[in-house]
């Protein structure tokens, strides 16, 4: 009879993401690295103490917004952040083998189909915004940034350098990032696009 009953306390405690885990690992690395305390990270980042010692312990799941701006203090793009906590990088990636992230709360899928690797400067990025979705980062993660994105279904509106573009199924939009950008799905359905990445 005891085995059947359920441990309340036991179902309350779940298990962190394990993608989360590794990030939050490799961000409490990095800053260890630098030699930076919580407060004088979250000075050069504009991210509360609380909010990043919250994320370094995988106690949440931290969003693109706060990735981005991580990223633009240590000097990475997203996806080299993300592929630091792979643990055995391969030339060749398998489809089930790409490392997704979700940003829930904002209604954004990152699939990184190929991450940065050994002397390579470019990276693929299939990203995915749910109807509705908007997402904003207030600078970029390396200054000068090269982008391409293909729009390969649905429809986005882009803004960089106070431009808004709309782009369509098909449409590509090139740029290099120096400042603020935004992404939205305004249509009905969900987007789903390329975004090609070369570094400085």
């Amino acid at each position: 009879m005891r085995d059947t009953v359920p441990d309340v306390k036991r179902e309350e405690a779940v298990a962190p993401d394990p993608v989360d885990a590794l990030l939050g690992t490799r961000l409490a690395e990095l800053r260890a690295e630098h030699g930076w305390s919580l407060g004088e990270l979250a000075e050069r980042s504009g991210v509360s103490k609380s909010t990043l010692s919250r994320a370094e312990r995988a106690e949440t799941s931290p969003t693109a917004a706060l990735l981005n701006r991580l990223c633009n203090v240590y000097g990475r793009t997203m996806s080299q952040l993300l592929s630091e906590v792979e643990t055995a990088p391969a030339p060749v990636l398998r489809a089930a083998e790409q490392q997704v992230w979700e940003d829930r709360a904002a209604g954004f899928v990152r699939r990184s189909v190929s991450p940065p690797h050994g002397s390579l400067r470019g990276e693929l990025v299939e990203g995915r915004l749910a109807a509705g979705a908007d997402i904003s980062y207030d600078r970029p993660p390396v200054p000068g940034l090269e982008q391409h994105l293909w729009v390969l279904d649905g429809s986005l509106l882009v803004t960089a350098q106070d431009t808004e573009h709309l782009l369509e199924t098909g449409d590509c939009l090139r740029l290099r990032v120096w400042g603020p950008t935004r992404f939205r799905c305004a249509g009905p359905r969900a987007a789903r696009y390329v975004l090609a990445v070369v570094r400085p």
